[in-house]
């Protein structure tokens, strides 16, 4: 393999990797904040893509520019969950941990039947994008301009989400709540409102990749299952918890991913994935870094 087929490969890789980073940071901060895995995390994700090419359709206008829309959106949506169904799975006294999980998987369930309801299994695609099928040429490595689009909005998101984490009072709140709860209510924070606004912010950071997915990738109800259990690998590759840890495992799962293509055929390129997988908790259970 020559110098420029290996630049090809690990570009790809990088990209794709920032994009799984970007997917499987939501899942991360919820679990940071809760401890709890959201199940229906896919749908939330396959939600996101159906509004993208909803609001497409609709309106015309180009999904890059409706991405923040539908982020705000998932926000919204995300809270009225935690609202609607987690604040009162945590209020179970027996066996708390297997009534959230059984509740978001029948979230998931629902959500996923509505759509094959609503919108029937069929395969649909965005047409009308402006990054279309438009391919970056530089010194003999090829990109489309989706991937690389989704992956400096990923950049973008972990630079802002950086931001709020450090230097808000919101972000800072955040990361009291998650560190101690009952300290945090003696200072007058809300947890359940903390809570509400995290699913909020990790359904946003879901809606921000399911608009950029649906820039290039087919939009059908089992769309969130191709992308869960690598998110659920790159969490707990990441360390459970740990918001930029998904980013760095996520990098690292795309370049894993796109050298296995290479080594064996297409169709196996997840077997590279799951294999450095039981490396890792072989090696280090914990993942390879920190909470938030």
């Amino acid at each position: 393999m020559t110098a420029t087929a290996l630049l090809q490969v690990f570009a790809s890789g990088l990209m794709t990797g920032l994009i799984y980073g970007l997917v499987a940071s939501g899942l991360s901060l919820i679990f940071g904040l809760m401890e709890v895995v959201n199940f229906a995390h896919g749908e939330f994700l396959m939600l996101a893509m159906f509004a993208t090419f909803g609001l497409v359709v609709f309106t015309g206008i180009d999904p890059g520019l409706l991405a923040p829309l539908v982020a705000a959106a998932m926000f919204v949506f995300g809270a009225a969950v935690y609202a609607l169904v987690i604040r009162f799975a945590m209020r179970v006294e027996t066996n708390r941990g297997m009534v959230q999980i059984f509740a978001t998987f029948g979230l998931s369930i629902l959500m996923q039947g509505a759509a094959q309801y609503l919108f029937s299994p069929d395969y649909r695609s965005i047409r009308t994008s402006w990054l279309g099928e438009r391919t970056l040429h530089v010194g003999g490595v090829f990109l489309p301009w989706p991937l690389l689009f989704g992956g400096l909005v990923s950049i973008a998101t972990f630079g802002g989400l950086y931001l709020v984490m450090t230097r808000t009072a919101f972000g800072k709140a955040l990361e009291a709540t998650r560190e101690d709860q009952g300290a945090v209510a003696l200072v007058g924070i809300d947890c359940n409102r903390m809570f509400a606004l995290g699913w909020g912010l990790g359904a946003a950071l879901v809606g921000l990749a399911g608009a950029v997915l649906a820039v290039f990738y087919y939009v059908f109800p089992g769309v969130g299952a191709s992308f869960s259990l690598i998110a659920y690998v790159t969490v707990a590759l990441g360390g459970f918890g740990s918001v930029f840890g998904a980013l760095a495992a996520g990098i690292v799962v795309g370049l894993v991913e796109a050298f296995t293509a290479v080594v064996l055929p297409p169709e196996l390129k997840s077997l590279g994935i799951y294999a450095l997988y039981l490396v890792i908790v072989f090696l280090r259970p914990a993942g390879l870094f920190g909470k938030f």
